[in-house]
């Protein structure tokens, strides 16, 4: 089944929402207790956003869940631990997760280019917003890292 630019702009929303989960997950370990405990809470209301997403995307726009690109995955945690090894792990682990708030922002904005049914729109607006406050509080996060 083809996939129709609407579709497709609604698939990278959902794939970028859950890198961007998967990601945390993968490297919570990884994270300062403080941050871990700031970020947790975005995350887990991320990840509850992103599963009604998902539910309103296969009933509205009849889209079918697709798999995780495992080795993808993969390969970006391992990119990232090598990265590691050579800078600050933290400020590693802050670079990366706004790196994917950026890629999610830009996945919203261009779902945001197609009409969206009345039940989707509110939702994307709700991750936009909350795409940006964590943005704002990883900025806030890597200003003060450079600063000490």
């Amino acid at each position: 089944m083809f996939l129709d630019n609407r579709q497709v702009a609604m698939d990278s929303v959902l794939e970028a929402l859950a890198d961007s989960i998967d990601y945390f997950q993968d490297n919570i370990e990884r994270l300062r207790p403080s941050l871990r405990d700031c970020l947790k809470p975005l995350y887990e209301e991320r990840l509850a956003q992103m599963r009604k997403l998902q539910r309103l995307a296969r009933k509205h726009l009849r889209m079918l869940p697709r798999d995780a690109d495992v080795e993808r995955d993969d390969f970006l945690w391992l990119w990232s631990r090598l990265k590691s090894f050579v800078g600050n792990d933290s400020q590693v682990l802050i670079n990366e997760l706004l790196e994917q708030e950026r890629v999610l922002m830009q996945a919203l904005s261009t779902l945001f280019t197609h009409p969206l049914p009345d039940s989707v729109e509110p939702v994307v607006e709700d991750c936009m917003k909350d795409c940006r406050r964590l943005i704002r509080e990883l900025y806030g996060m890597q200003k003060r890292k450079v600063r000490r």
